[in-house]
């Protein structure tokens, strides 16, 4: 009788042992995703989409291992809506968040973030988290403070680190950044980024805008450990880094490698952020850096041979930026001949670079023109991981990424509407473009329709010899716009004088 309860509490003994193994298999077996995003980093600013002047040569080898995207739209053309929408998988007439809504000033006193994340939303971390993955964002948030609906931690991220607020990150020498809602003190000096310097100032005024602690080193550090710390069970990591939105600031080191490349004068700030001595050193400078530490997190897949299970994304928020700060856009041909820039609803504001790699699955050297958006990556990786979303605006991509003979779906059209710069709504519809702009002064404001596929820098207006288009246009806009909670981003069909 003993001998056959020890072989029964063996059988059990194994079973249990052969289950644990075969859930650690079956979690195994679901990729890792990392998410890079950058921040105003324009079309053409890297080599891999054309870029001659800044070196990129980690992100142009996961273009050729992988995939790079010709037509991909961002959600909107400014960092906070930009951001909801990729999160949430909405456009910009159905999301929550649709323009930069301040909550507070610049100095440390006074950090208050950007309007929240409302309670319930449903994010892709949240998604993920209950497809069984570990969550992680290092950068930056910029939908919430810790002491709001949009916390990170409440909004999916097991783990987060980085900037809360998108003012404080104008500064990538800040005195603090942020680690599931402590302070994390970094060794810099308190001092207000927005200066202006007088043009005889010498070398050690420039210095004053520097410290020890560099943001995105920082935060490369920190996304090393989570990989490290993660690496026995699925992770997804979205890695929202500052640059290059200016202000401009880089490693000393990293700016030596551009000096004498350019002719430059010192920008002095006098059109906002911080002063520079070489700014277009410092600009490429910011990029190559960043680039710099989207190598070393390759470089570590491959030493924990989690290469070959993980797929690793890059992408913008938005278009270059619109000259402030010392940036030079033009210099660098960063819109890579697109009419617009951030701000903007043309092509130059809101297409931007999206590459993919996975050894293995995602075939190397491919170039797609699928029509696509940031707001796709919801559905996508609920394809990918089997993962249940909630109803939203995007279209799986997932078929142009694999390659894998499933017919890929196309949307009818991209929709956007920006409440700034005085009210702007854009439609992709197959190869034509609609755009509206100043609708705040005029709610009728006339169509202007391009065709990209003949004209994709937007230069010449057919809208009088497509009259079926306009019709088009104003029903989808119709169909697509849902009222905002917000006054000032209700300028579609808004219910109150524009004096009001």
């Amino acid at each position: 009788m003993k001998s056959k309860n020890r072989y029964f509490l063996l059988f059990i003994i194994l079973l249990i042992g052969g289950n644990k193994w075969l859930y650690a298999q079956t979690t195994r077996q679901k990729p890792n995703v990392i998410y890079i995003y950058a921040d105003d980093l324009g079309y053409g600013e890297l080599g891999c989409y054309g870029q001659h002047k800044i070196k990129t040569p980690n992100l142009d080898i996961i273009a050729n291992e992988g995939i790079r995207f010709t037509q991909h739209y961002t959600g909107a053309p400014v960092c906070a809506p930009a951001r909801a929408m990729l999160m949430t998988g909405k456009h910009s007439g159905h999301a929550y968040i649709r323009g930069n809504y301040e909550l507070g000033g610049f100095e440390d006193e006074k950090e208050g973030g950007q309007m929240p994340l409302p309670e319930g939303t449903f994010t892709i971390p949240e998604m993920l988290k209950n497809a069984g993955y570990t969550t992680g964002m290092i950068g930056k948030w910029g939908l919430g403070m810790n002491n709001t609906t949009g916390n990170p931690n409440q909004q999916g991220f097991d783990y987060y680190y980085g900037y809360l607020c998108q003012k404080q990150a104008h500064n990538f020498y800040p005195t603090h950044l942020w680690e599931n809602g402590q302070w994390d003190t970094l060794n810099n000096p308190s001092f207000l980024v927005h200066q202006r310097i007088a043009e005889d100032s010498p070398d050690s005024v420039f210095d004053k805008f520097k410290g020890k602690d560099y943001a995105v080193t920082k935060m490369a550090e920190k996304t090393l450990a989570f990989i490290k710390a993660n690496k026995n069970k699925p992770f997804f990591l979205y890695l929202p880094y500052t640059g290059p939105h200016v202000a401009l600031q880089a490693p000393d080191e990293a700016v030596k490698e551009y000096i004498g490349q350019f002719d430059e004068q010192p920008y002095y700030g006098n059109r906002g952020y911080a002063p520079s001595k070489y700014p277009l050193s410092t600009y490429a400078a910011m990029i190559t850096y960043m680039d710099k530490q989207i190598g070393r997190i390759m470089a570590l897949l491959k030493e924990l041979n989690l290469d070959k299970n993980t797929i690793v994304m890059f992408s913008s928020d938005n278009g270059a930026t619109f000259d402030v700060g010392g940036a030079d856009t033009k210099f660098f041909a960063s819109t890579g001949g697109l009419r617009g820039r951030k701000q903007d609803l043309y092509e130059g504001g809101i297409r931007i670079p999206f590459i993919a790699r996975w050894p293995g699955k995602i075939p190397a050297g491919k170039t797609t023109s699928h029509i696509s958006a940031q707001y796709d990556l919801m559905a996508t990786l609920a394809e990918l991981t089997g993962a249940k979303a909630w109803p939203n605006d995007g279209i799986s991509f997932l078929p142009t990424l694999l390659s894998n003979g499933k017919q890929q779906k196309q949307h009818p059209f991209l929709y956007f509407e920006f409440p700034e710069k005085s009210g702007q709504v854009a439609i992709r519809f197959g190869d034509w473009k609609g755009v509206k702009s100043n609708m705040k002064k005029d709610k009728n404001a006339p169509w202007e329709i391009y065709n990209l596929n003949t004209d994709v820098n937007e230069t010449t207006d057919v809208a009088t010899q497509h009259l079926e288009l306009i019709k088009q246009f104003d029903k989808i806009l119709k169909q697509q716009h849902q009222p905002s909670h917000i006054k000032e981003w209700e300028f579609i069909n808004p219910k109150f004088s524009v004096k009001d």
